[in-house]
């Protein structure tokens, strides 16, 4: 599913406009109604409503609100903050259709001006929607720190004032919106942790907006759904054996960290590699051996035979003393083809940066967001951050899964953000987890970005089915594992 800038949503205003055809002033009516319609289904207009409204289109909708309200026996009061410049077409068109029906209109010309508003009042901001490239400032800022002080209950329209749709809005003066409706389509601003406190439930309202525009333009960033998963899924041939899905090495483990090299093993087998071996300290074979005999081994202290791996995931628990630094050496040297670096290889990368330049193109990196700013720097925000993923994934050959609660895949120059995955698995060893699931899928011959893609999507799948038998507190890294079987049944496999 594409994900569109601000300026490509206005242009699919604009082509259903021409080709609906309908008026923006149409458009504008029929938006605001799915607002109202919305607002009345969910009995959140049983108390005081004061509705605020900028000059623009986004204050044209709040104004047709207005007036639909009022319309079905409700006495909102609305404010407009004022600057002197006269307002879009649409807005005044309709505060004069508004004048018609109340006169509970007032101006804001000063912080003076700024209405009560009590803890009981439901608030409705309409004052700045999905055109805003810059922060608020003077009075308008003003009024959205009135507003955040007193309302306990605020619906945004489209998207809170001050938000940017295609960013962070880290360090801005924002409204903080109890719920946010938005129209047509998610934006890009709803799946970043930084604007998390600024736009409450999210509502994905359908305006009608022309669907064949969607494939008139490219986007830069599109969500992972699972109708995207279940064109890249692979069903298994019945005439297979255990060779046909490849053979993964996993290097992994150290003392005190064995636990990792179990579960990125476990999640490996289980999301589908015909063979799997884990390489591991020889103190610790015992451990591996009897907790999962499905894996082989091999021993840290010898020499391997890398080329022969259809691929490889190396750093879960494998630690960052001399020993693991000369072992993603050794593998950087020897070994050619896609592999995977997570943890604790990738803090080896960080520590001496030049050996990003001998990772085999199209290898995965899967770190988290403070992984991702040892190797590449500290960012201002979190869009800087996506954004720098993107520009190594295409100037570096590298497909960057950056992990979150929209974990990014980048890949040559594009993003994916993921749709499935809870708080629960905020729990040591998740990670461990997806670096074997995603592992496996590439030892099957999935491509780099389909198997982070199709990884992603399972890892976070297998968390939500383990919440029907845990709690988001109790959940554990193993429980993901036991619900990737029940994972590939949801997108399709498993038969």
């Amino acid at each position: 599913m594409k994900l569109f800038s601000a300026a490509q949503i206005h242009l699919w205003d604009a082509y259903t406009i021409a080709h609906e055809p309908i008026t923006s002033f149409g458009l504008m009516e029929r938006a605001a109604g799915k607002c109202t319609a919305h607002i009345f289904e969910n009995n959140w207009a049983t108390r005081p409503i004061k509705i605020f409204c900028g000059k623009g289109n986004n204050g044209g909708d709040g104004l047709v609100i207005a007036r639909q309200l009022i319309q079905n026996g409700l006495e909102p009061l609305v404010y407009i903050l004022e600057f002197g410049a006269k307002g879009t077409d649409d807005f005044q068109a309709n505060l004069h259709l508004l004048h018609q029906v109340t006169t509970d209109i007032c101006f804001i010309q000063a912080a003076d001006a700024f209405p009560l508003i009590d803890g009981g009042d439901l608030v409705i901001d309409a004052l700045y929607g999905s055109g805003l490239n810059r922060p608020l400032q003077g009075l308008s800022a003003a009024l959205v720190a009135h507003i955040n002080t007193y309302s306990t209950a605020t619906i945004a329209i489209d998207v809170p004032s001050g938000m940017y749709i295609d960013g962070s809005c880290k360090g801005n003066i924002v409204i903080k919106a109890w719920q946010t409706l938005t129209f047509q389509t998610t934006k890009i601003c709803f799946l970043l942790a930084e604007n998390a406190e600024h736009f409450g439930h999210v509502t994905v309202l359908d305006i009608g907006l022309a669907p064949q525009f969607i494939d008139t333009v490219e986007t830069n960033f599109q969500l992972t759904t699972k109708n995207l998963v279940q064109g890249l899924y692979k069903p298994r041939n019945i005439f297979a054996h255990k060779g046909t899905y490849g053979h993964a090495l996993l290097i992994a483990g150290n003392t005190g960290k064995m636990g990792a090299a179990l579960l990125a093993s476990k999640a490996c087998l289980r999301s589908g590699a015909g063979l799997v071996t884990v390489n591991i300290p020889a103190n610790t074979l015992g451990i591996v051996q009897t907790a999962l005999p499905e894996a082989m081994c091999t021993l840290r202290e010898e020499s391997n035979d890398w080329p022969k791996y259809a691929t490889v995931g190396i750093g879960s628990g494998l630690g960052t003393g001399s020993d693991a630094v000369e072992m993603v050496k050794t593998v950087l040297r020897d070994y050619k083809k896609p592999l995977l670096v997570d943890a604790d290889a990738l803090n080896i990368l960080s520590a001496d940066k030049q050996l990003l330049a001998l990772l085999p193109p199209g290898s995965v990196i899967t770190p988290h967001p403070k992984e991702f700013e040892r190797l590449f720097g500290v960012f201002n925000n979190e869009m800087d951050r996506i954004n720098k993923a993107i520009e190594v994934s295409k100037n570096q050959n590298l497909t960057v899964v950056l992990k979150g609660h929209h974990t990014l895949v980048a890949s040559k120059g594009r993003g994916w953000f993921n749709t499935t995955g809870n708080p629960g698995m905020a729990k040591g060893g998740s990670g461990d987890v997806l670096t074997g699931i995603i592992t496996a899928f590439m030892a099957q011959g999935y491509t780099a970005l389909d198997a982070a893609l199709l990884g992603v999507y399972l890892h976070g799948l297998a968390g939500d089915l383990a919440l029907q038998h845990q709690s988001l507190e109790s959940m554990l890294a193993s429980d993901l594992i036991e619900c990737i079987g029940a994972g590939f049944y949801e997108i399709g496999g498993g038969e």
